[in-house]
């Protein structure tokens, strides 16, 4: 017994998604079956169509997913059909590390999420070939998917999934990492380097915190002008020439924090140099293996630096995200802004607009009519 959807599965690296027809297990112990009405497109997806993250092929990626609850399998009593549900990253909850609430460090994160691991099998099939799925335990590219009850958050019915999508990745990576790690003090300052949706949504986050000065940095000028829409103070095109000591002179001496999401070293390296005694650089990009980051030794002992990396904003989602939803409530995190809706069969358009700089966070509509 199987369900019946249209899937955007990738086939082969740098090719275009095609919808197709396949088949949905359905769900095992502990699984609910989700309808997916919206699925943001996250750079994590786009890096393993062009291989930066070497997955096999065929496969259905997708990692935003929202949509309402279908079924449920054995043991899931807390849900219901009807109910309306984000998606995010899945965890074994068995760990140290998940014991800890710290689920975003699941000592069995990569298999998980990015081997496809499930107990019941193979989740998606076409003419009884199995295609890879269960892609952070939801492969949301679909007009069905499956996941586990813990990585379903359950949303109120009258809040709109299409704009909410993004918060199982993109803004809770973002938010997170200001708020969950670097937790600014008031009056603080903070600068992000690439505005993307993550950089953007650590804008927001910083503007929450309550930090009087937000530098945001990138290379376009249609995200920067957005930056300063979100609660950017300062703004700075990535390419400007003497960069650093910009920041410095209007920060009155370097940042307090920072965020990189880009992964490039030379911006690590600005990112770095940008702060001030005992700042802190968190990094969230996952550039290609082998990327190796490098700054005089020196700046850290005199100054006090330090890094810290991130996965998901150091989140639970079962507490964040309903904390983000609240925000997004109070207008502290207006998501419209950042968002651009596709139909789901314009997949290739939307990342391919992503990708050319000229959106920020492409969120595809499922409907009932995967043309509509």
């Amino acid at each position: 017994m199987s369900i019946e959807m249209i899937s955007a599965i990738s086939r082969g690296k740098d090719e275009l998604l095609a919808l197709e027809s396949c088949e949905l297990a359905v769900p095992g112990p502990g699984e609910v079956l989700v309808q997916i009405d919206a699925c943001g497109i996250c750079h994590t997806d786009v890096a393993v169509i062009r291989q930066h993250i070497p997955l096999p092929f065929p496969r259905v990626l997708g990692h935003e997913g929202a949509g309402k609850v279908k079924a449920c399998g054995e043991g899931v009593e807390d849900l219901q059909q009807g109910d309306h549900v984000l998606l995010s990253f899945g965890f074994c909850g068995e760990c140290e590390q998940c014991k800890c609430r710290e689920p975003a460090y699941c000592s069995s994160f990569r298999e998980i999420n990015f081997g496809g691991q499930r107990a019941s099998g193979d989740a998606i099939s076409q003419g009884g070939k199995p295609i890879g799925g269960n892609f952070f335990r939801q492969s949301a590219f679909a007009t069905f998917a499956l996941a586990q009850r813990s990585n379903v958050v359950k949303i109120d019915r009258d809040l709109p999934l299409d704009v909410l999508a993004p918060l199982g990745c993109g803004v809770q990576t973002g938010v997170g990492a200001v708020l969950n790690v670097i937790k600014p003090t008031a009056g603080s300052s903070f600068a992000v380097f690439g505005s993307g949706s993550v950089g953007l949504s650590a804008v927001m986050g910083a503007k929450i915190a309550g930090c009087d000065v937000i530098c945001a940095v990138d290379m376009a000028d249609n995200r920067l002008a957005l930056a300063k829409e979100l609660g950017a103070t300062h703004v700075f095109r990535g390419d400007a020439p003497g960069l650093t000591e910009s920041i410095r002179e209007a920060t009155g001496g370097g940042v307090n924090s920072a965020l990189d999401t880009t992964g490039v070293p030379a911006v690590v390296t600005t990112a770095t140099q940008s702060l001030r005694k005992l700042g802190i650089l968190a990094h969230v990009a996952a550039p290609a293996a082998g990327t190796e980051y490098s700054v005089d030794s020196r700046l850290f002992v005199g100054a006090g630096l330090s890094w810290r990396g991130i996965v998901e904003g150091d989140s639970d989602p079962q507490d964040f995200i309903p904390q983000l939803i609240e925000y997004y409530r109070n207008g502290q995190l207006p998501l419209e802004k950042l968002i651009t809706h596709y139909p789901f069969a314009s997949i290739n358009q939307a990342i391919k607009d992503m990708e050319d700089g000229l959106i920020v966070k492409p969120v595809l509509r499922m409907g009932k009519n995967s043309n509509a």
